[in-house]
């Protein structure tokens, strides 16, 4: 045993002087001892007296100071046994200690928390215990610092727990999780110790098992507290949050009642635990938490801790020792008429009367409890009855509202019929216009239909709640009728033990007559022996006189009895008669409630089929109107791209497929159409898209293609239709094939296929190789420019001077800094490129990335292409305007042009990139750079060209009138003749760019607006001076942004 030899000095310094030195001598010395006795290596349990002192040392100086103090001291690392009893005291002082005692020990975390690890790093019995019940502390210590509203011993009212919790939801989510926390502890410090139980074979019996299980007397204390008031927090979120949100926490609960209630089961069959604790039993099952009235049902465990004797006193002896006569002394023999006629009157119990009260008190407790049983089934059957009203009220609610929808229905349609009709009155301009109005309320449909399918699945929810109402009608009645049975069996049991109990009466009557008659014999016997026994025999007949008014008291109780027992009969036959007339009611409103569930079931069925068949007629018109516009002239100006006809026919085929799961869905289940009518939406907005769009690409194919396209979305449409008109008849429904519109839709995708232009010389396996080529290429051939620069810059010093060499070098420093920013530029761009492919590649490789985004790869080829290819010729022009081989305006037009192609590659590269990403911030700097430089280079050329130019004096002072009007003449026509000349240019620069776009694959398919765009150009070109050439900037767009509009694409790859 561990002794504490001294007290700390820390003890003796917070001593008071004098007066209560002794005092606080006596009480450091006590708890000393009780410490050292209550904390040992022995492997057996803390003893209760010790501990008990220990504790009311905390409530004698308001804290555990002193207790830490002698506990520091300790050498719990040196013994697994001892750190298991100091857990097992520092629990229970925490528990029954002062209050203070847990701010004491929120001091002494860390020591706490070494002990743990310690023991828990190494492979000890008890060490592994030790390191669960220090995380159990540490946990209990927190929770309680963090809710003082908690005592250390768990022990507060509801009123407090719902105080605590207040009405904020996060507020009780996270006190839950904390209590869950907290429980999962205690069952875990419980569990080790079962399992070291079982693989030490050990009994509650032995001390090293008592040692063990000692401290789950607290685990059982506090996890009773805990159920209760995580089964309250529990019934109080479902009031508050979705059943859904909540999955998670009642599986956590259902974990940890079963451990709990087994941890119960467990430790009540252990006889340890028996005299030390009374253990509550759990219910069979968890709370229903998403039955709010399951919170009446539940009933707070109660753990009842017995008082004890006080452990220094020796016990009672149970059996009582004292002096009897020896075993070989004979019984007395009793008198010859007491063995005759029985005990004396007075000392005869009478067992008739107490079996008769006995049955009385029975027969009144079992009508109390069948008036209870028959009160609560009037009060379940009026909860029904009030329920099942409701759930009619809110069913006839929700039929006005279907109404009022069918008859909201009926408006749209008739209005758009009426648009319909007015569309055909107004102009050729107005019907794209119309078009997008009629979409809009179609819309509008879509959303009031889905509305009616969630109001729809809300009855059928609703259904559902009553047909579990039935079904609790119906256990109720079984539980009723199994009760009434049993007191029926009870009572009839009842009945047979009375009438045995009656034959055994008259059986003993029978024997005291067959004893009274021997008697009289045996008294006609003694009357001739003399005188001395007449005194004797008149004694005799008068105890016969009164045996027999006794008998005849008894046979007159026995028939007031048997009238007794026939009076129950009555009323219990009246109560039987009650009760199947009960029954019967019940049976009849049982009957009633079926009779309405079949017609409310016959009526979602009707509902189901009316709300296929509306959608299915909406869906008749709007193919219609698809099929329709094949034919329309008006139609013939819509334009579409073979790739988003791909697409659309793609989604088409898809919506096909979950077209005929919906319709399987429905043949097996017709009470529920939701899937059916959201797939037929789907498939007919996308079938119709696709059958517009046919006709819009057969505008802009050849001849043949177009002709079979138009065959094609004819087929599709008439198969579509004649689909629609078999979903709408019961009789065809289940005849109908959606798998039949598949083909022709297969035949638009594979038309559409073949119409999709198709790369000039480059496969997707081969642009990932490409783009890095390219990118260097391109800076290979900057590179060289800047070289040809500098050769040209030192040609022009040698062979120029004076305004010619200054404009020269001029003309070449600008380019070679354009050069530079652009050798800047593009090795940003690369950069930023290998950014964009390490993020958005995945597990995929380089290549892989590069084909999956081939538009976008195309997109970057062809921009760092036609950087490459501006440099090179801005050089050839700077060297032929040094030479004075070229024109001023070469090197102005290329430099415009690069210019352009650099914008192009920035717009291709930030397309995927991160918009936080600093390469991309450093490119759109070297962008601003290199349009900088080229302005520096325009500039630079056009002031040069003012410089070295010279302009004529015109003098005009020699001429007379008529020579002046005739070069006036000639000036006019040459003027004329450069006009004619401009606009023939200007036309020729249009179909270069729009051929330019065409081989470039901007554009993949013209659409409605690109039809107009050359005629706005051509009508604007007569009036407006257009601006300088350049090569036009599309940014590409990504894959997913690509499908999203008709007819536009970004520049494909390009060949120079």
């Amino acid at each position: 045993m561990n002794s504490i030899k001294s007290v700390p000095a820390r003890v003796l310094s917070r001593r008071p002087g004098h007066s209560l030195e002794a005092e606080r001598e006596q009480f450091d010395k006590t708890q000393a001892i009780s410490i050292s006795k209550a904390i040992n290596t022995q492997e057996a349990p803390v003893k209760e007296k010790h501990a008990r002192r220990i504790i009311l040392g905390t409530h004698h100086e308001k804290g555990a100071f002193t207790f830490w103090s002698y506990a520091i001291g300790l050498p719990l690392p040196s013994s697994s046994i001892l750190s298991w009893k100091f857990c097992h005291v520092l629990h229970k002082v925490l528990r029954d200690g002062h209050p203070n005692v847990l701010h004491d020990c929120q001091r002494h975390r860390s020591n706490i928390r070494e002990i743990g690890d310690l023991w828990g790093h190494l492979h000890d019995r008890y060490g592994q215990l030790v390191n669960v019940y220090t995380k159990l502390l540490l946990t209990k210590i927190s929770f309680h610092l963090k809710h003082p509203q908690f005592p250390a011993g768990l022990e507060v009212t509801d009123e407090v727990l719902e105080k605590t919790a207040g009405t904020d939801v996060n507020n009780i989510f996270q006190l839950t999780v904390e209590m869950f926390d907290y429980m999962d502890c205690e069952l875990r410090l419980s569990e080790s110790v079962f399992r070291q139980l079982n693989t030490a074979i050990a009994v509650s019996q032995m001390s090293s098992g008592q040692c063990r299980l000692a401290p789950l007397i607290q685990v059982i204390q506090d996890c009773s507290h805990l159920y209760h008031y995580s089964v309250k927090l529990m019934f109080k979120l479902h009031a508050c949050l979705p059943a859904d949100t909540l999955q998670g926490h009642r599986d956590r609960f259902h974990e940890q009642f079963h451990s709990l209630r087994n941890f119960f089961r467990r430790a009540s069959d252990m006889l340890y635990f028996k005299r030390l604790i009374q253990i509550p039993r759990l219910p069979e099952g968890p709370p229903n938490f998403l039955r709010a009235s399951a919170l009446a049902e539940h009933i707070k465990p109660v753990v009842v801790i017995p008082e004890e004797a006080p452990e220094d006193e020796e016990p009672e002896n149970l059996i009582e020792i004292s002096t009897g006569p020896p075993a070989g002394e004979p019984a007395v023999v009793a008198d010859l008429f007491e063995q005759t006629f029985g005990p004396p009157n007075g000392s005869l119990k009478d067992d008739r009367d107490v079996q008769i009260e006995t049955l009385k008190r029975e027969v009144e407790t079992l009508r109390a409890e069948l008036e209870k049983i028959r009160l609560e089934a009037q009060r379940y059957v009026s909860q029904l009855k009030g329920q099942v009203n409701a759930l009619e009220a809110e069913l006839e609610e929700q039929r006005k509202q279907k109404q009022k929808a069918l008859v909201d229905n009926e408006q749209l349609r008739h209005e758009l019929a009426q648009l319909q009709a007015a569309q055909r009155e107004e102009k050729a301009s107005a019907v794209e216009a119309r078009y997008h109005k009629l979409k809009e309320k179609h819309s509008e449909l879509i959303g009031t239909h889905a509305e009616l399918l969630r109001k729809n699945a809300d009855t059928a929810k609703q259904l559902t709640v009553t047909q579990q109402s039935q079904e609790e009608v119906a256990r109720v009645k079984e539980q009723l009728v199994f009760q009434m049975e049993q007191v029926k069996r009870e009572a009839e049991v009842k009945l047979e033990e009375q009438s045995d109990l009656l034959e055994k009466l008259r059986k003993e009557l029978e024997a005291k007559a067959g004893e009274l008659a021997r008697a009289q014999e045996a008294l006609t016997r003694t009357e001739q022996s003399g005188s001395e026994l007449s005194s004797r025999l008149d004694t005799l007949s008068a105890e016969k006189a009164a045996l027999s008014s006794a008998v005849q008291r008894r046979d007159a109780d026995l028939l007031a009895a048997q009238g007794l027992v026939r009076e129950k009969e009555a009323a219990l036959s009246c109560e039987r008669q009650r009760s199947s007339q009960e029954r019967a009611e019940l049976r009849g409103q049982l009957a009633g409630k079926e009779s309405q569930e079949q017609e409310l079931r016959r009526r979602l069925l009707d509902q189901q089929f009316e709300v296929l068949r509306g959608t299915a007629a909406e869906a008749e018109r709007i193919l219609q109107d698809a099929v329709a516009k094949l034919d329309d002239p008006l139609h013939l100006r819509c334009t579409s791209s073979p790739d988003y006809l791909v697409s659309r026919a793609q989604a088409a085929l898809d919506a096909v497929s979950a077209l005929e799961k919906g319709h399987a869905q429905y043949l097996v289940s017709r009470s529920d159409a939701s899937v059916l009518v959201a797939a037929l939406t789907q498939f007919s907005y996308l079938a119709a898209d696709t059958i517009v769009n046919g006709g819009a690409t057969s505008h802009l194919a050849p001849t043949d293609p177009a002709d079979r396209l138009v065959d094609s979305c004819r087929e599709c449409g008439a198969r579509a239709l004649e689909l629609m008109g078999q979903l709408q008849e019961q009789q065809t429904l289940p005849q109908a094939q959606p798998s039949l519109v598949r083909t022709p839709l297969q035949g638009i995708l594979q038309l559409g296929q073949e119409l999709k232009p198709k790369s000039l010389d480059v496969h997707q396996e081969e642009l990932g190789a490409m783009v890095d080529k390219e990118m260097a290429a391109t800076s290979a051939a900057i590179e060289d420019a800047v070289r040809r620069i500098e050769d040209m810059m030192n040609k022009a010093r040698h062979a120029s001077s004076g305004v010619k060499l200054e404009v020269n070098e001029r003309i070449l420093n600008s380019c070679t800094d354009l050069m530079k920013a652009i050798r800047l530029l593009v090795t940003t761009s690369t950069s930023l490129q290998k950014e964009i492919v390490e993020s958005g590649r995945g597990a995929a490789t380089q290549q892989e990335f590069y084909a999956k985004n081939s538009r976008w790869t195309e997109g970057l080829i062809s921009a760092s292409k036609a950087v490459g290819w501006g440099a090179t010729q801005l050089v050839e022009s700077a060297d032929r305007v040094v030479l004075h081989t070229g024109k001023y305006e070469e090197l102005i037009v290329c430099s415009h042009e690069i210019a352009a192609s650099t914008a192009q590659l920035v717009a291709a590269s930030k397309v995927k990139a991160d918009k936080r990403s600093p390469h991309l911030s450093r490119l759109q700097e070297c962008s601003r750079s290199v349009n900088e430089m080229a302005a520096n280079v325009v500039a630079s050329t056009q002031s040069g060209q003012e410089q070295i130019e010279e302009r004529d004096t015109m003098d005009f002072s020699g001429l007379s009138l008529i020579k002046l009007k005739k070069e006036e003449m000639e000036t006019q026509v040459r003027v004329l003749e450069l006009e004619k000349t401009l606009e023939a240019e200007r036309v020729r620069l249009g179909m270069l760019r729009r051929q330019h776009y065409m081989l470039a694959g901007a554009v993949g398919t013209p659409g409605v607006e690109d039809l107009g765009r050359p005629r706005a150009a051509a009508c604007s070109g007569a009036s407006k001076k257009p601006p300088l050439a350049q090569k036009p900037s599309v940014a590409p767009r990504q894959d997913h942004q690509l499908d999203k509009k008709d007819g536009v694409y970004s520049a494909q790859l390009v060949n120079y």
